[in-house]
């Protein structure tokens, strides 16, 4: 069973990597306009993610997926997402999950 959730997980985590990469443009940044928006977006996928029987463990893997794409592929639009890239580069990889962790917590 675990072998089977380690596939469904990989098969995730490419989708949410596809769907970043197709993304235009103009939806980035409408949802990185500002901090709200990112916030109601993440939660919204939180919430998809939930409702599809994720735990926290899986949505924070996913959340961290979306966070190191944002810090490696976009710049900052506000203060708090420059914090939150500053955080991510600064942290290690066991501190990046940690904060993806905490990420999920503030829009659930």
């Amino acid at each position: 069973m675990s072998q089977l959730n380690g596939s469904s997980n990989s098969e995730t985590e490419g989708r949410v990597e596809q769907k970043l990469n197709n993304m235009s443009q103009e939806t980035k940044d409408d949802i990185l306009s500002n901090f709200d928006s990112f916030k109601s977006y993440l939660g919204e996928k939180v919430s998809k993610g939930e409702s599809l029987g994720l735990g926290e463990e899986q949505l924070a893997k996913l959340t961290q997926k979306v966070a190191g794409y944002l810090a490696e592929h976009e710049e900052p639009r506000n203060r708090e997402e420059y914090l939150l890239q500053q955080l991510w580069k600064t942290g290690n990889e066991e501190e990046r999950h940690m904060l993806s962790h905490m990420l999920v917590k503030l829009v659930q």
